[in-house]
């Protein structure tokens, strides 16, 4: 045989790619796809059996004194001589070329038959092959049970990739559900320790009124303030993550000038900005458009810009810049700050719903690490991304890349009104 022939093991390192192989335990004691093989050639009388699967790197070849694989060709194309039939035998009209064919892939035979592993009447998984050097035509009367054997084959596959989807479905649903409980739990624990603070002063001012000044007061004052802020944004992100989650949001994608939403946002957080003696600057374009839903789009900027503002020094050298370019078929928005940066392992925790996941800013504000868990949402909602590049003491850049927008249309039709479920 002119095919360089494989030992399952070190010299297929792709097997990981094979996964029907895999499900019918090619690399196992319980190896399927050997057993199926020598079987078939046993009814057949046949020397040597090929199995292939479609999109696997490997076709495995057998005997009855050996297993092994070689690499599968792109060029083999073994389907298109089938013309609609299960089976390739001496009397089908391509069987000449097929011979052929499959003699220039390096396989010599004086005789062979295929058989296409069609799951319906469109669609097949692979194709085998019975071959040897014999001279005389293959006995036909055991044919009916070899596609009866290869039946059983795919309805073996078909139950095993099934209950392998279950499994991953089951394990992924385990695990989210292990993820959620922690993150409640976290939660409960977390909104515990400003109701103590908030009920211990509202008892100082119901029950000690007397005996404060105006300081005191002032002091109580501005941590209840700050307190019901902090705790009443947690609520609110809460709200909106579990919106999120439950598919609650609707997405209205349409044509917009992305500086609509820059300048909302400006708007907004300038004073914040000029308060923290920081310079906000928006340098999107004027006719930069953008397909999307402005209202997510609006809330992931001023969600990135507030964050940005929160950990920017204040020493006056501070800045956070808005800007946005065009590339062939996105739109790239940027909003980078000259900030404290962050370490990799901070990166890393960035996008999980942890609320232990946030730093104070500047001037020792509070975030509870929700915010940037909807942004990746919103984004993904849009079919976009979102990256981060952050470097320790230098600063961090958020990247946001949309869909541009292809026309000048901006009316939103039924069809683009989706709802859509956020896993």
């Amino acid at each position: 045989m002119n095919m360089q022939l494989l030992e399952i093991g070190l010299e297929t390192e792709q097997l990981s790619a094979c996964q029907i192989s895999l499900l019918l335990g090619v690399f196992t004691s319980d190896n399927r796809i050997d057993r199926f093989l020598k079987t078939a050639c046993k009814m057949l009388d046949a020397q040597y059996g090929f199995l292939a699967f479609h999109n696997e790197p490997y076709i495995w070849y057998s005997s009855s004194d050996c297993f092994k694989a070689f690499h599968a060709k792109k060029e083999a194309n073994l389907l298109s001589f089938f013309d609609g039939q299960s089976v390739l035998t001496q009397q089908h009209q391509n069987y000449a070329a097929f011979s052929e064919h499959v003699q220039d892939l390096g396989v010599p035979h004086q005789r062979i038959m295929a058989f296409d592993l069609k799951i319906n009447e469109t669609e097949s998984i692979g194709q085998f092959l019975l071959f040897d050097d014999q001279l005389k035509s293959f006995d036909d009367q055991n044919l009916e049970f070899v596609q009866e054997f290869a039946a059983s084959l795919i309805q073996s596959i078909e139950l095993g990739l099934e209950h392998a989807q279950l499994k991953e479905m089951y394990e992924q649903q385990s695990a989210l559900n292990i993820s959620k409980t922690k993150f409640f739990q976290i939660i409960a624990h977390d909104l515990r320790a400003p109701f103590h603070g908030l009920i211990g002063f509202c008892e100082v001012l119901a029950q000690e009124r007397d005996t404060l000044d105006d300081t005191n007061i002032q002091s109580i004052a501005d941590y209840l303030l700050d307190t019901s802020q902090s705790t009443y944004n947690l609520l609110e992100s809460l709200l909106n993550w579990a919106m999120a989650a439950g598919g609650r949001f609707v997405y209205h994608p349409i044509n917009f000038n992305l500086k609509q939403s820059s300048k909302i946002v400006f708007d907004v957080l300038n004073t914040l900005a000029i308060k923290k003696n920081i310079q906000l600057i928006d340098l999107v374009p004027d006719d930069l458009k953008v397909y999307a839903d402005i209202n997510m789009v609006t809330s992931v900027l001023q969600n990135l810009v507030s964050n940005a503002l929160k950990f920017t020094y204040v020493d006056g050298s501070g800045t956070v810049t808005i800007r946005a370019e065009k590339s062939e078929y996105t739109v790239n928005i940027y909003i980078q700050d000259t900030g404290l940066g962050m370490s990799q392992s901070q990166i890393d925790a960035l996008f999980q719903p942890r609320l232990t996941a946030s730093f104070k800013g500047t001037a020792g504000e509070k975030g509870m690490g929700l915010g940037l868990v909807l942004c990746q949402r919103f984004v993904d909602l849009n079919q976009g991304k979102i990256s981060v590049q952050s470097k320790e003491g230098e600063g961090t850049t958020f990247k946001v890349s949309l869909p541009l927008a292809l026309n000048e249309h901006q009316a939103l039709s039924v069809e683009n009104i989706k709802h859509v479920v956020l896993e």
